[in-house]
């Protein structure tokens, strides 16, 4: 492949894996995801009485010959997904201190999910976002469309603020249809507006997951000698002893991961912490198992 981020071998490996939803969807072409709409598809949904009118060929004569009453079998309808990637692209993203960039993960992340979505016959979208820039790329289902997707992601340049929050208020009021939202961001914002913004999204009915992303450096802060930290953000500086902070750093960095696990909680979405040293394949592997298990119940 072109593409740099992109590991053939490991998509390869993980081809035989489908994505799946956790939650009906609704689409336009016949797929192999549930509809929250009844159909004829292979798995069983429940019974419900005949009513005049109704096909007679799903009756159900077993439960007619059990009970004396006719009843219709119905069953989950399959449809297609479209999945839209978030990609947070403000300067934060942009660090590096023990592990690739974040915004190098969360491309690799989007470009292998998008890869294999297409390949399974589901649409694959794009949307980044800084507090200057809501770029999007809708979604499609044709291979040649993830060259475009692929080069959007290639050409990522992180700068500024966040403008994550707003960029998912936008999604949520945009898409019509049930969509799968994958979220990849350090999530530095405010935790009160992003609980809205998720919320949002719930309202709408839309399976999102979220991929929290920050360096080893970030979690252990691991320094020894005064530094000058310099917000990747909005540019301001602070020179500090890290050793005199690192108590307070902690007892903060925990106090937010908590609001931001229990506001993915809160919203139903799919919460994944994941610091940019961890293998990708085992992650998407992990991440793609546990959707097939959902899917299932």
């Amino acid at each position: 492949m072109k593409y740099d981020f992109l590991d053939s071998a490991m998509l390869a490996r993980l081809g035989s894996l489908p994505v799946e939803t956790r939650m009906p969807m609704l689409g336009n072409v016949a797929g192999k995801h549930r509809s929250p709409h009844r159909g004829s598809s292979v798995e069983f949904a429940e019974y419900r009485k005949y009513v005049a009118g109704d096909d007679t060929r799903r009756l159900d004569w077993k439960a007619y010959a059990r009970s004396d009453r006719y009843y219709i079998k119905e069953f989950e309808a399959d449809t297609n997904l479209r999945a839209y990637f978030v990609v947070d692209c403000s300067g934060s993203m942009a660090f590096s201190g023990q592990a690739e960039a974040k915004v190098q993960y969360a491309r690799r992340i989007a470009a292998s999910l998008s890869y294999l979505l297409v390949n399974q016959g589901d649409a694959a979208g794009l949307s980044v976002c800084t507090d200057k820039l809501h770029l999007e790329v809708p979604p499609s289902r044709r291979p040649a469309h993830l060259d475009r997707l692929f080069s959007t992601l290639g050409a990522l340049e992180p700068s500024g603020e966040t403008g994550l929050i707003p960029a998912l208020h936008t999604i949520a009021e945009k898409i019509g249809q049930r969509a799968v939202i994958v979220i990849l961001s350090d999530l530095f914002t405010d935790t009160a507006q992003l609980t809205d913004a998720l919320q949002h999204l719930r309202y709408r009915k839309h399976d999102v997951s979220v991929f929290h992303l920050m360096d080893p450096l970030e979690i252990g802060f691991d320094f020894d000698r005064p530094h000058r930290f310099v917000d990747m953000e909005d540019g301001t500086a602070l020179v500090a002893e890290p050793t005199l902070i690192a108590e307070e750093y902690h007892s903060a960095l925990r106090e937010f991961l908590k609001n931001v696990r229990e506001t993915c909680h809160d919203a139903n979405a799919g919460y994944r912490f994941v610091m940019t040293d961890t293998p990708l394949e085992g992650l998407l592997r992990d991440f793609l198992m546990g959707r097939l298990r959902k899917a299932k119940h």
